[in-house]
């Protein structure tokens, strides 16, 4: 399935493109599923639902940064939540009408890589009332140095 069927909105141009193999290539078959074919991790099985570390999150595929620590709060829907991107240009929303439902999908603005969903209105207490759930497969996260 690639990762525009089901999608509404057409992207704009990345700056980081590459092939599907030159994709399979650098990802794991796990991490090519989520994404390049915005798929999903397991609920509790991520390895940064519990990250409670400083630092900032950065997309694994093309090592964009995306979001910060003090971004993160605990929603205790399983994937990691983020209120808001570390910028507004750092991620890409589209309509995402995939499993017979509208939900807003979350791509890195860098290389498209899906990386989840945006829901809002769910009355957690943040600055946005709203929740990035985000895949853990789709990030890696860098300490932030002592200092």
């Amino acid at each position: 399935m690639s990762i525009f069927s089901s999608r509404s909105e057409q992207l704009p141009a990345a700056p980081v493109t590459k092939s599907d193999e030159q994709w399979r290539e650098q990802l794991t078959p796990e991490e090519y599923e989520v994404l390049r074919e915005a798929g999903t991790e397991r609920a509790f099985t991520g390895e940064y639902t519990d990250n409670h570390r400083i630092g900032v999150y950065r997309c694994r595929a093309c090592g964009a940064e995306l979001f910060r620590s003090e971004q993160k709060f605990d929603s205790h829907c399983g994937w990691p939540s983020f209120f808001s991107p570390l910028a507004g240009d750092q991620v890409i929303e589209r309509t995402d009408r995939s499993w017979g439902m509208s939900r807003t999908e979350v791509l890195c603005a860098t290389c498209h890589s899906h990386l989840g969903h945006v829901f809002s209105g769910e009355g957690y207490d943040t600055p946005t009332d709203l929740r990035y759930c985000i895949n853990s497969i789709s990030m890696t996260f860098e300490d932030e140095p002592a200092g």
